[in-house]
């Protein structure tokens, strides 16, 4: 059985308090994009993962595909199975590539396996395997706050729009980027703006409040983003804590294209 985990993109990001945990609050906007990986399951005499396309860093051990295979065997009567992942979602980008092949394999596993998860049940186990893992459970729009853990609804359609994606193979670190920051209250209702105002509006409200810090770090993403505003973007961000930059626009860009930038239509 073959399912295609998703990427996401953040439409705003505000870090709006610093938690007793440690961890920080936010405000942002998830919504899916069709930038996809492969993840392949068949039934085997061992359980085994292998990958292919991009390389994936680290020990396959803390593979999220690994992980939630296990989280489901601790419930129900899993088979031994052979995992395949292929890697096409730029790593390390916000794009959210690992927390989608873990809650995509979750959804595949219920599937496969006739488990009878609920959505709701689904999204308790994928909670377990990162924050914002929950969100590709239903894979549609949502209004983000907490640690990116806690989603409601929010009226929002991208649909027709084309979505210039730029990936540069630039390592964001987190810890950087966090120390820079300062949280804050955001100046303004982000669902509301989202859902009621023209997009071109949004480059004056919709922040996210990572770029300060990682333009300063790294110059060339802004560099990106302004080459963006200059193809004609309603609406270009970084998103998560990068390294990705994207564009929106209403018609298809007319814009040379080599890596790292490719277009998407939503």
């Amino acid at each position: 059985m073959v399912v295609f985990p998703s990427a996401k993109i953040n439409l705003g990001l505000t870090i709006t308090e610093k938690r007793p945990d440690g961890y920080h609050n936010i405000e942002s906007c998830f919504y899916p994009i069709p930038l996809v990986d492969a993840l392949e399951v068949i039934e085997s005499k061992e359980l085994s993962f292998t990958s292919s396309g991009i390389s994936i860093p680290g020990n396959d051990d803390n593979n999220l595909c690994l992980k939630a295979y296990h989280l489901l065997k601790e419930k129900y009567n899993l088979p031994s199975v052979a995992i395949h992942l292929h890697k096409n979602i730029p790593i390390g980008a916000g794009l959210g590539g690992g927390s989608s092949d873990g809650a995509f394999m979750i959804k595949l596993l219920n599937e496969k396996f006739n488990l009878g998860m609920s959505n709701s049940q689904m999204e308790l186990l994928a909670s377990k395997l990162g924050s914002d893992c929950p969100f590709f459970i239903q894979n549609k729009p949502v209004y983000v706050e907490g640690t990116g853990n806690v989603f409601s609804e929010i009226s929002l359609s991208l649909k027709g729009y084309y979505l210039l994606l730029a990936t540069p193979q630039i390592h964001v670190s987190t810890a950087q980027v966090y120390a820079g920051i300062v949280p804050k209250q955001s100046e303004t209702n982000l669902k509301e703006t989202l859902e009621k105002f023209s997009m071109v509006t949004w480059g004056s409200s919709v922040k996210n409040d990572f770029e300060t810090s990682v333009f300063k770090l790294h110059p060339n993403l802004s560099i990106i983003k302004n080459t963006l505003m200059k193809a004609g973007a309603s609406y270009t961000s970084m998103t998560g804590s990068g390294s990705a930059i994207f564009g929106l626009f209403k018609t298809e860009p007319e814009i040379e294209l080599a890596e790292p930038f490719r277009i998407l239509q939503l």
